[in-house]
């Protein structure tokens, strides 16, 4: 019954959701999209001809926004699950923090990445310190790969939770760039612990 009562929640919250009904104006998969579009519209991450990097893609609406902006450049999705094809988005379905998926994800890029985006998060236990924790450790993950592939002048975008993990997060990052900032869109959801961590420029 309890479960029941979420669920209807949940259904009732996306029915009102702003983002969720644009989204499906403008062909996105998923509200997500509308962080991304936020975090570009301040930051100015993308420009033409950029070999970009999309771990945790799925189901695929940052990896869409990323396919309209970006102009002759490189776009690998990579996920667990499998993704519908996506306009100029070469795919990868394998585990991120696999070793042999991390080489196959060097083999498609001729020179060092532009840009790695990451909005990779652990399935919630509903321990919400825990799962900030479990998926703090995936932005690390994902921060130490960015660190060893990304150009000089390289950008790494990362979801990252309010938690035990955050000051952490926060300190590794400004020890392998230059410029660290921690960002909430407003299309992130207010009762979400949510943010953004946007690095620019490795050290």
């Amino acid at each position: 019954m309890k479960k029941n009562k979420i669920s209807k929640n949940w259904i009732n919250k996306q029915k009102r959701d702003i983002y969720v009904r644009q989204s499906k104006v403008d062909g996105y998969r998923a509200r997500s999209a509308y962080k991304l579009i936020e975090i570009n519209e301040k930051f100015k991450i993308f420009q033409n001809e950029m070999s970009v990097l999309d771990i945790g893609a799925a189901p695929g609406s940052w990896s869409q926004y990323v396919s309209k902006v970006v102009k002759n450049g490189t776009l690998i999705s990579i996920d667990l699950k499998k993704m519908e094809n996506i306009q100029n988005s070469i795919q990868i379905e394998g585990d991120f923090t696999d070793f042999k998926t991390q080489s196959k994800i060097k083999k498609y890029f001729k020179d060092e990445i532009n840009v790695v985006l990451s909005d990779m998060a652990v399935n919630t236990t509903g321990i919400k310190n825990l799962d900030a924790i479990q998926t703090g450790e995936l932005c690390k993950e994902a921060m130490i790969f960015a660190k060893d592939f990304l150009s000089k002048k390289g950008i790494f975008v990362s979801k990252i939770f309010m938690g035990s993990s955050f000051n952490e997060i926060v300190a590794l990052g400004k020890k392998i760039f230059k410029e660290v900032k921690i960002f909430k869109p407003k299309s992130s959801r207010k009762d979400s612990k949510e943010s953004f961590i946007i690095c620019k420029n490795l050290r």
